[in-house]
């Protein structure tokens, strides 16, 4: 899959500065890439399993990469990449005992294990890596941190990307990202948040807040916010790798298997939401043979096993169940819209939003008119729900223009232009509104 350059994050950005840039090779730095990008989260989870120390080992993380860049630009790379870097880690946290106590028991006890370790042995117990992984997870989910830090630390220690890559995601400074994880670091540290997985009555519970955190990285992947992309692949596709993992270490859970459903069919469409030039293809106007048609059979088995586990569809399983409406669908001319409403109406009972309310009323128009959708979309509006969006004047503009209303609609779309952030949806938006003469 695709994923961002991590040439950015070698070595760690926030605490140390980088090594001597003429000593590293670039065969070198796209092997320390490859292994971090494949196996991040299991190398942080396991130095958190081995040290007790969450925070301590995603920094003893970024410094054995910071190692491996020069080493192994003057070595080359090691017969088990894996293991040196989980080795030089270890070292790295065994400097840190050293420096915050005297030679106690528990040190002499660590540095004995990694002396006597020897360098092809597994670099983790490979009957404790879905746990390790999990427990990173829950970790940088837990309800102590905002919203905001528990996507920033997600991003970081578990999908391994940079304070400059998460940053550019979400259009916010470096320093804010930066200020974000260290201060999610030290809440866990305070809060004395232990790295395990959580009891079995506390799993749940937590388990919306992984949930949620996915669904916004993916959301901001998949229609970005801001800039001049209208996709972000990247971020995108870092929310479904997590996901499929949340789905393999909670088989029995049914809404992370509802949230990769939603995941793989929305993904699936990628290929022919953008032109050649990376302008914006609206639906009707997609080519839908260039769907990815592997990931829409992903994305309905999954859907399959969320609805089978016998619970219902919950928000994001209900989700994944609208977008399936489009992927079986030949044209949207010939899309079940009707299903469509009805699961709307559903998800707005279990998950009520402003923006479910919007996304009904486009189904409204599409199965009923656009009279009665319009009637939907002017409650909202009179109710103040999205102040400050795009998202309703551009509905409100498409209704009135299927209404001959053509001067109300141009304003509207005029005004959605004005308030959208993002290049590629703004040019559609004055397209449409210049259409109207």
């Amino acid at each position: 899959m695709a994923r961002a350059d991590r040439s950015a994050l070698m070595p760690a950005t926030d605490d140390g500065g980088p090594p001597d840039a003429g000593a590293v090779t670039e065969p070198a730095r796209r092997a320390v890439a490859a292994v971090w990008r494949i196996e991040s989260a299991r190398i942080v989870g396991a130095l958190a399993r081995w040290t007790g120390d969450f925070a301590l080992a995603e920094d003893v993380a970024q410094e054995a990469l910071a190692e491996a860049l020069v080493a192994w630009s003057r070595d080359g790379a090691p017969a088990n990449p894996l293991g040196w870097l989980l080795t030089t880690a270890r070292r790295r946290a065994i400097d840190a005992f050293r420096r915050r106590t005297a030679l106690d028991e528990r040190y002499g006890l660590l540095a004995a294990e990694v002396t006597e370790a020897a360098p092809d042995e597994p670099p983790w117990d490979p009957d404790r890596i879905d746990d390790d992984v999990l427990a990173l997870v829950f970790t940088a989910c837990h309800p102590v941190l905002s919203p905001e830090a528990r996507v920033a630390l997600t991003l970081r220690v578990v999908s391994g990307l940079s304070s400059e890559e998460i940053a550019r995601a979400f259009l916010v400074p470096v320093p804010t990202v930066q200020a974000r994880i260290t201060r999610a670091k030290k809440t866990i540290a305070a809060a004395r948040v232990p790295f395990a997985l959580p009891p079995a009555e506390e799993r749940r519970a937590r388990l919306g807040a992984v949930l949620s955190v996915l669904y916004v990285v993916f959301t901001e992947g998949s229609t970005a916010t801001g800039g001049d992309d209208l996709l972000r692949p990247d971020l995108a596709h870092e929310a479904l790798r997590l996901a499929r993992t949340l789905t393999a270490l909670l088989p029995g859970e049914p809404e992370p298997h509802g949230l990769l459903a939603l995941f793989e069919l929305t993904a699936a469409r990628f290929p022919a939401r953008t032109g050649p030039d990376g302008e914006a293809v609206l639906l009707e106007d997609q080519d839908r043979t260039r769907w990815d048609r592997s990931a829409l059979r992903r994305g309905l088995a999954a859907l399959g096993r969320a609805t089978t586990a016998g619970r219902g569809l919950g928000p994001y399983g209900l989700q994944a169940a609208i977008a399936a409406c489009h992927a079986v669908a030949p044209s949207v001319a010939e899309t079940d819209w009707e299903r469509i409403v009805l699961l709307y109406e559903a998800l707005g009972r279990v998950a009520p939003s402003p923006v479910v309310e919007l996304n009904r009323a486009v189904a409204v128009a599409m199965a009923s008119g656009p009279a009665e959708a319009l009637a939907l979309v002017d409650e909202l509006l009179a109710a103040d729900r999205l102040p400050g969006s795009h998202l309703l004047p551009g509905v409100r503009g498409e209704l009135l223009t299927r209404l001959g209303r053509t001067a109300e609609a141009r304003t509207e779309l005029e005004l959605a232009a004005r308030l959208c952030r993002n290049a590629r949806e703004r040019a559609v938006l004055l397209r449409k509104a210049a259409a109207l003469g």
